[in-house]
């Protein structure tokens, strides 16, 4: 008999220790772990397939729009099935675009064309789309303007002519401009008003009534601020919304006027524009490099100025600018920005700015400047203006600069 030699090595007497046997599993650790990671992949691809989901899992923005005219009650307790997959595209879309509805609200970041500055803006309620739904409520018309001088658009009332009355006469600040004649004269505008009612007040309240006061179509109410700029001698004037050259990068805010766009288009828009407010003597660009400086659709901008009495003033932004032409093709008052007084927006570039403000001025007869609300722009422009009487320069509404420009 044969013996192992566990069994020769095992003491005498004792019987053999038996070994333990050990479980072992017909798969390693890393196999079952690729086995649930592929289980998991394979469950992802189905779902991704298999589901219907037209967004694809991006991220969407609930809008409640309401029907002004009124819906049925029934419709609104149970809404028609496979409604909520096309109300969440529509409010994503919605979204992205200026506000529509009634209600709707944005947030644009508006950037000054001579400054750069940004500001945060809320778009409130009263805008139109561009199918033609008339805005809900037209802002108000506010104290101080003549009824004759006004028309009743889808949006609103806007600036008309009315026999020999324009809006550009009626609404001009008071200036001597006998004495305006005889001696060099200065214009400022401070634009970007109506989106900040702090800014704006203190532009109303801290800056002589000479000074002109361009106001954006947005803001909650701007009708009442510029009511109140008027109430305090301050002549108005109306910024549009153009096209800059990189839009939609600067998107100076909804209902731009875009060269894309046809003149009908674009016409439409300004309207709205200009049911936003009334009682101002002109309109002027905000931003609009490449706008105003194409000729087709710059026309048909110049001629509604002309037709309803309105001045067109240049904020000087765009070398290339083809508004002079234009205008004096139709004799449609016009003036040109000549200094951006804030473009740095430091106590001693302001300065500086207002100093050459001042040169123009003896050299031409006229000069304008442009600025923004900064508090550092009124402070420094306020206590420049006090020392203008004792250098021989009288500083004078815009409209009377523009009218100084056109008979030199």
């Amino acid at each position: 008999m044969t013996e192992t030699a566990d069994d020769l090595s095992a003491p005498l007497g004792q019987d053999k220790p038996r070994r333990k046997r050990r479980l072992r599993l017909p798969f390693t650790a890393m196999q079952l772990l690729a086995v649930l990671l592929g289980l998991f992949l394979v469950a992802f691809a189905g779902f991704a397939i298999f589901n219907k989901d037209p967004l694809g899992g991006e991220p969407m923005t609930r809008i409640a729009i309401r029907d002004p005219r009124g819906t049925d009650k029934a419709t609104e307790e149970k809404p028609a099935a496979g409604h909520g997959e096309e109300h969440a595209a529509e409010s994503k879309h919605a979204a992205k675009e200026a506000p529509k509805q009634a209600g709707d609200q944005k947030t644009v970041t508006m950037i000054d064309g001579s400054t750069g500055a940004r500001h945060d803006v809320v778009i409130g309620a009263g805008e139109a789309t561009d199918k033609g739904e008339a805005a809900s409520a037209a802002p108000p018309v506010v104290a101080g303007v003549d009824p004759k001088l006004l028309e009743k658009s889808r949006y609103g009332m806007i600036p008309v002519v009315s026999g020999d009355l324009k809006p550009f006469n009626v609404y001009a600040a008071e200036a001597d401009r006998a004495k305006a004649a005889k001696m060099p004269v200065v214009a400022i505008v401070i634009g970007g008003l109506g989106v900040g009612a702090a800014k704006t007040t203190d532009a109303i309240m801290k800056l002589p009534g000479a000074v002109t006061l361009a106001f954006t179509p947005y803001g909650a109410d701007p009708g009442k601020l510029a009511e109140r700029a008027r109430a305090q001698r301050h002549e108005i004037f109306l910024q549009i919304p153009m096209e800059p050259y990189d839009f939609p990068d600067n998107d100076p805010g909804p209902q731009t006027l875009l060269t894309s766009l046809t003149s009908d288009q674009n016409t439409d828009r300004l309207y709205w524009h200009l049911s936003r407010m009334q009682g101002y003597a002109g309109i002027t660009n905000f931003m609009g490099a490449r706008f105003i400086a194409t000729d087709a659709a710059m026309q048909p901008i110049i001629r509604e100025a002309s037709k309803r009495g309105l001045g067109f003033f240049d904020d000087g932004s765009s070398p290339r600018s083809i508004a002079p032409q234009a205008a004096a093709s139709l004799a449609v008052p016009f003036g040109k920005g000549d200094i951006a007084l804030d473009a740095v927006p430091t106590p001693t570039e302001i300065d500086r700015a207002l100093n050459k403000l001042e040169s123009t001025a003896r050299e031409r007869g006229v000069a304008v400047g442009t600025a923004s609300a900064l508090p550092v722009s009124i402070e420094r422009i306020g206590a420049w203006i006090k020392t203008l009487n004792d250098r021989g320069i009288l500083l004078v509404p815009l409209t009377s600069a523009m009218l100084k420009s056109k008979s030199s």
